[in-house]
């Protein structure tokens, strides 16, 4: 626990260690509202009537009770029953996607190729997001992210993605499919008070999740295999390590780099030190995945590690990743494929040279050039 200056407005409070992470995650005297989600990094370049105008509070930006009613109109959505019947269409996108891999130039960005199309295809699916349009959603989801963009650059950003969004409503309604922003429409039909816009907002939410942090989790996944002392060999021969790769990956090299933004809706105590109402605390998960008294040897990747699915990668309490069994299941699907698939793939590149996302809320490569026998 430490202060922590903010680029705006008063000092806040820097929570580091996995057990009082935890236990603040699930602290409902914790508040998820705030002025800019960005706030803790970037000086606020939106006030909150424009942040309202162009999107109301969602499931990361609200509490209970509206956090409940907002959550319990997805949840049925991604029950494990819906998950694992998406299973087979998930290796069928992983197959084809593969398949082209193999066919491609070499060397081959592994990024482009594979580990961003596969979970876009499936989030666009699931979602009811045309595929094809995903040069707009991937480009307003890269905007959304930066933290390298002005004030007009950023609005218009938000404003193009609610323009998009509205728009698939709008077909939706008049053409409704097997698919989530259907199922939130005929929730709408029986609850008056869920608009357009809320939506929108939950929209925004699952595609920008369901794509950006399982692509960056599947390059970090191979780059962490393929760098000295290359543990592909050792998983490819035993495909029961995985889970512990995911959950290792999840917990190593954590893709939500900042942290999560909390404000004090009542006086309390973390870890000793007293915390007044309004003030601002980050909850930093990249930190609590490696905190020594939680995790053996915590700076060493390890796919034998017992407990790395404690991690906290995903949240924990009312907040708790709504996705993380769709993230689980490509991650598995596609690991397991290549492992099989491409026995001898290596980096194409220094392993300390690979190019990362800069100015980025999302941690992970922007490139990952790989070679291979085809």
């Amino acid at each position: 626990m430490a202060p922590l200056a903010f680029p705006d407005g008063p000092p806040g409070w820097l929570v580091t260690r996995y057990d009082d992470v935890r236990a603040a995650l699930a602290d409902p005297r914790l508040s998820s509202r705030r002025p800019h989600l960005n706030s803790h990094v970037r000086a606020s370049l939106i006030t909150p009537a424009e942040m309202a105008a162009l999107r109301p509070s969602d499931l990361l930006t609200s509490d209970p009770p509206e956090h409940t009613r907002l959550r319990r109109l997805i949840s049925g959505q991604f029950t494990s029953r819906r998950m694992n019947l998406l299973t087979p269409r998930i290796q069928d996108i992983v197959n084809q996607h593969l398949d082209a891999l193999a066919a491609a130039p070499r060397p081959a960005d592994l990024i482009a190729s594979v580990a961003m199309p596969v979970p876009s295809l499936v989030i666009s699916e699931l979602l009811g997001v045309p595929f094809n349009d995903r040069d707009q959603y991937q480009r307003l989801t890269a905007e959304l992210l930066s933290l390298d963009r002005t004030r007009d650059q950023l609005l218009a950003a938000k404003a193009e993605m609610k323009s998009y969004l509205l728009h698939l409503i709008g077909i939706r309604r008049e053409e409704p499919d097997n698919d989530l922003l259907s199922g939130l429409l005929q929730a709408q039909s029986a609850d008056a008070t869920l608009s357009d816009d809320e939506i929108a907002a939950l929209a925004q939410l699952i595609l920008i999740a369901g794509h950006e942090t399982t692509a960056n989790v599947i390059g970090l996944a191979v780059l962490l295999l393929l760098r000295p002392p290359r543990l592909w060999d050792t998983v490819r021969r035993r495909p029961d390590l995985v889970d512990g790769v995911i959950e290792e990956t999840l917990r190593y090299a954590t893709v939500l780099q900042f942290g999560l933004l909390r404000v004090a809706r009542e006086p309390l105590t973390i870890a000793g030190q007293s915390i007044a109402a309004g003030e601002r605390v980050v909850l930093h998960l990249p930190a609590a995945n490696r905190d020594p008294v939680r995790f053996a040897d915590p700076d060493h990747f390890d796919v034998h590690r017992p407990d790395a699915a404690k991690h906290l990668s995903f949240g924990h309490g009312p907040h708790h990743c709504i996705g993380d069994q769709l993230a689980r299941i490509e991650l598995r699907t596609l690991l397991t494929t290549m492992l099989h698939r491409f026995p001898d793939l290596e980096l194409a590149t220094d392993p300390d040279k690979v190019p990362t996302h800069t100015h980025r809320v999302v941690h992970g490569p922007a490139h990952l050039p790989v070679d291979f026998t085809p």
